[in-house]
């Protein structure tokens, strides 16, 4: 069955085909939301949100990408889209903290750690996830996407709707940028 047959079939309303695809997809879903948001809670929402958006765009699916970059794509897009209000939540958080006393305490986000990292690796990964954490939005999407979810740049550009040039160029621009803020934790590393 193609991906095109899959989705009209999913749009009918055939549930088993759409408990298949959550199968197949969910852990890679929530594996790039988790990488991205670096909050368990968000990527878990995150991934109900997409397989929604999928059952409820299914009719809409027109084949132009496979079902894999279509999926890929809403879960990025619906990661930054968490991003940016939490990014607004911040700036209004801030805009209160003005007017607060200087007593007042202040809430630091926690640290994160990803689930599938090896304890032993644990600090090492605390200090690259903040790190990645800082990158711009699309050089973080295209650097999860490349180096954690393995994906071929030809994919990565049809998921983020850019050309195969602009995601290497985002890609080591996020490598530049992950390098400079590493060195501040690893100063006598070579480069």
């Amino acid at each position: 069955m193609t991906d095109l047959e899959k989705i009209i079939q999913i749009a009918k309303g055939d549930r088993l085909l759409f408990k298949s695809l959550y199968d197949e997809y969910h852990n890679r879903c929530y594996n790039s939301a988790l990488s991205i948001l670096q909050n368990i809670s968000e990527a878990e929402e995150i991934v109900q949100d997409v397989f929604v958006e999928v059952h409820q765009s299914a009719k809409n699916f027109k084949g132009n990408a496979s079902i894999n970059t279509w999926i890929y794509r809403i879960t990025v897009n619906k990661s930054l889209d968490q991003l940016r209000y939490r990014k607004r939540k911040k700036r209004s958080a801030f805009f209160v903290n003005l007017f607060l006393d200087d007593n007042t305490p202040r809430v630091q986000p926690p640290d994160f750690n990803h689930p599938g990292v090896v304890l032993e690796n644990k600090e090492n990964a605390q200090l690259l996830f903040k790190a990645i954490d800082r990158l711009p939005d699309q050089q973080k999407s295209a650097f999860v996407l490349s180096q954690m979810e393995d994906l071929p740049q030809k994919e990565i550009a049809e998921i983020m709707q850019l050309s195969q040039k602009a995601v290497e160029s985002l890609i080591q621009r996020a490598k530049v940028n992950l390098r400079k803020e590493l060195e501040k934790y690893y100063p006598n590393r070579r480069k």
